[in-house]
């Protein structure tokens, strides 16, 4: 990743908000001497070490251009990324996925059991809410409320847990491009969007002036689902740490199933361009966002 310094500037913002990620789950998900122990096990499990850190990357470098500090945006950033790992440990259980493996390392219910995984879920969707309520992570009530209010939406039956009973019911049904991209929208879409929209919000930004923000956001979030099912067929296992070619096993539709690879990987390039053109309102210092963008087409994992 350091082949450019626009990589290189992406590597070490990777890096360092991964780092932080980890060190506050690890503050906040201490073991204690008591029969839960397992469960904070499993949450550190599927919380700590691994994964892109995309969502907290995304809502650190926004809330950047609004000069919010790291200690506020990386409490926030947490709070997201929970919400994140809480969806992953859910969707590779039996019912729902039935994944072995996750960011290299084996799925929750695999390296515990069922009912441990599906606490460690619950516990990591409610761990997101305690932290963006609490005044310590932000002194002003209305700030707070908008971000609960924004994170519950982009979670919920409109947003990232809507998309995923889309996906369920699309192993039984024919979707059309339209209901896809719907789907992709509100299942990984909504998580990336909230991200910048959440930084906007640290930053005090009044909704009308979000736009380009939104913009970027949006396009982002389908080019990297386009990624995800380019990475789906054509990826190596061991790279991305995942099991692979689960959608077509599966029957589902696709970007690629609809589109054909190439057209797709033409959408895909056309949609980065179209997310770093929304933020030509900003200068250098919005270049780890671009970055970001640009990475969603170079990706292996």
């Amino acid at each position: 990743m350091h082949g450019s310094p626009t990589q290189g500037l992406l590597g070490d913002a990777m890096a360092t908000v991964s780092a932080d990620i980890d060190a506050r789950f690890d503050r906040r998900l201490r073991v204690p001497d008591d029969p839960r122990a397992d469960l904070y096990h499993a949450m550190r499990h599927a919380a700590i070490g691994g994964g892109k850190r995309l969502r907290p990357l995304l809502l650190c470098a926004t809330a950047d251009l609004f000069g919010v500090s790291r200690d506020c945006s990386g409490e926030v950033a947490t709070a997201v990324e929970a919400i994140h790992v809480y969806s992953l440990i859910h969707d590779d259980l039996p019912a729902m996925d039935d994944d072995d493996l996750r960011r290299g390392k084996p799925t929750v219910h695999k390296a515990y059991d069922e009912a441990t995984a599906i606490l460690a879920g619950d516990c990591l969707h409610a761990l997101a809410f305690e932290i963006l309520a609490d005044p310590d992570t932000h002194a002003d009530p209305f700030v707070r409320a908008e971000l609960v209010m924004e994170l519950a939406r982009a979670s919920g039956p409109g947003g990232m847990a809507g998309g995923q009973m889309m996906d369920l019911v699309a192993e039984r049904m024919t979707f059309d491009l339209a209901t896809v991209t719907r789907l992709q929208q509100m299942k990984t879409g909504a998580l990336i969007g909230v991200s910048v929209e959440m930084g906007a919000i640290l930053g005090r930004v009044p909704p009308e002036g979000r736009t380009g923000l939104r913009g970027y956001a949006h396009d982002l979030g389908l080019a990297f689902q386009i990624a995800d099912d380019l990475l789906d067929a054509e990826g190596d296992e061991a790279v991305a740490g995942k099991k692979l070619r689960k959608d077509e096993g599966a029957g589902k539709e696709t970007f690629l199933s609809l589109l054909g690879i190439d057209r797709a990987r033409e959408q895909c390039r056309m949609l980065v361009d179209q997310a770093v053109q929304h933020l030509h309102g900003y200068g250098p210092e919005a270049e780890v966002l671009r970055a970001v963008a640009r990475y969603v087409v170079e990706r292996d994992r």
